[in-house]
């Protein structure tokens, strides 16, 4: 084989050639000359490696194979690198597929403040420049109680600004339970040392009370930490320390405490049926000085950190130097305005945020639209994909309410002639891409997250992928 590769390598055609080929030649037209010349060079490239290693017999370069994997390679370029996917895993706040969905209202308030000019910092009373915390500080405080708020782009931002701001250089004192971790590799200990703050663990694991942050109060001391266990739960034989009485303990010292909720739900969940989650408006009722949480969990906005509680601190936080780095833009700002306005206005938000209809689904919804797929993809797919209707458990996600699942209805699907892992990728690979979960020897797909307007589209690729002649598999 090694005697053939240097006439193979021969054959490969030269840069100018592979462009002025047809498919690629029409390409161009409309492209920059150093774009598809580098795609171009890329895909000869491989070609040449490939015939270094002997992957191919002599003779084997195929011009047109290298015309067609040079103008497949540049269209995949520019194609949006996000793709709509259809979600069958049941998990409602998916990290991996861009957590909370936005409703139609909060789309259309970002895609005016994305087509106009906007009053983002001017206020338009006195002409004079505003701030851009105008834009949403008088809703949440509305909602929450707080006297004062700000905004930066994700809750890791919002926990790493304040560490900064009231504790760089000084003690943190923190529950064992609570120095968490979460998807990332996001954790407490990390992202206070990023701050510069100093840790102080007190307690055990399980159990910490406020005698333990009592005897760890110091000189040093800058910050009362209260950390919400987004993704785990400690039960049994624990004991932690309420809100209430570290702010008693914090005002009695001087020392300003602070909450970090995590998903954060203004809207009681209880009523979807879950245990509940730890809401702003309570910890800012207990007296917190500052509470973050994030915008696209229990929110249900987009990608965002708010940080509420005392006037006097959230001011200290808009001062730190930081705050220009870790702020949010005008759309970021929009959506969220628009989401606060629904929770104040709405005795039904989840008609309008479609994370919160998402939980709020009944399990009749689910089972009607699970069995207008079954019966849309025809009776022969039905049988070719083993299909049937069957109870399941969704997730709620995003780090928020672990341990609890929501009843819903799957559609379970054991084809013969698939393995689950290669009918899994044949629904990813598909347009658009569904995602589905493997349960034992089925693929599973959860109807709890599936849109009205993913019905057609979901029917079409099962009877494709069912009814495909099986020497295209």
């Amino acid at each position: 084989m090694a005697s053939k590769s240097p006439a193979n390598l021969r054959r490969i055609p030269s840069v100018e050639k592979v462009k002025q080929s047809p498919k690629v030649a029409e390409l161009l037209r409309h492209l920059s000359d150093s774009f598809v010349t580098a795609i171009v060079r890329e895909v000869l490239e491989d070609v040449r490696a490939a015939q270094k290693k002997g992957a191919k017999e002599s003779g084997s370069v195929d011009m047109d194979a290298i015309e067609e994997e040079a103008a497949r390679r540049i269209r995949a370029h520019l194609s949006p690198a996000l793709h709509r996917v259809i979600n069958g895993t049941g998990i409602v706040i998916h990290t991996n597929l861009g957590r909370s969905i936005l409703g139609p209202e909060t789309v259309a308030a970002m895609t005016e403040a994305a087509t106009h000019y906007c009053n983002l910092e001017i206020d338009l009373e006195t002409g004079e420049r505003g701030h851009r915390d105008l834009v949403i500080e008088p809703l949440v405080c509305a909602l929450t109680g707080a006297e004062a708020a700000t905004v930066v782009n994700n809750n890791a931002a919002a926990v790493m600004l304040s560490l900064d701001t009231f504790a760089k250089g000084r003690e943190v004192i923190v529950s064992r339970g609570e120095l968490i971790e979460i998807g990332g590799s996001f954790r407490i200990p990390d992202v206070m040392a990023r701050s510069g703050a100093k840790l102080v663990e007190v307690g055990a694991t399980n159990r910490t009370y406020i005698t333990d942050y009592e005897r760890a109060l110091s000189p040093e001391t800058g910050l009362l930490l209260k950390v919400h266990p987004s993704n785990y739960r400690i039960i049994g034989f624990a004991n932690d320390v309420k809100l209430s009485e570290l702010v008693e303990l914090g005002r009695k010292r001087g020392i300003p405490v602070m909450e970090d909720l995590g998903s954060g739900a203004l809207v009681d969940v209880t009523r979807f049926g879950l245990c509940g989650e730890p809401m702003p408006q309570n910890s800012v009722a207990a007296g917190a000085d500052v509470v973050t949480f994030s915008g696209d969990k229990l929110l249900g906005g987009p990608q965002a950190g708010i940080i509420l509680g005392k006037r006097e601190h959230i001011k200290a936080i808009r001062k730190n130097p930081l705050m220009r780095a870790f702020r949010v833009d005008k759309l970021t700002l929009s959506a969220l305005g628009k989401i606060f306005q629904i929770l104040l206005s709405s005795r039904e938000p989840e008609k309008q945020i479609p994370t919160l209809a998402m939980l709020a689904r009944s399990v009749t919804d689910i089972l009607e639209m699970a069995q207008q797929v079954y019966e849309g993809i025809g009776a022969d797919a039905r049988k070719a994909l083993d299909a049937a209707i069957a109870d399941g458990e969704s997730q709620v996600g995003g780090g928020s309410c672990p341990g609890q699942t929501l009843p819903t209805k799957l559609l379970m699907m054991r084809p013969k002639r698939f393995s689950p892992d290669a009918l899994a990728q044949h629904l990813r690979k598909n347009e658009p891409p569904v995602l589905a979960i493997i349960r034992g020897d089925s693929v599973c797909l959860d109807f709890r997250t599936i849109l009205t307007e993913d019905v057609p589209d979901l029917t079409t690729v099962l009877r494709t992928i069912a009814l495909q002649p099986s020497h295209s598999r």
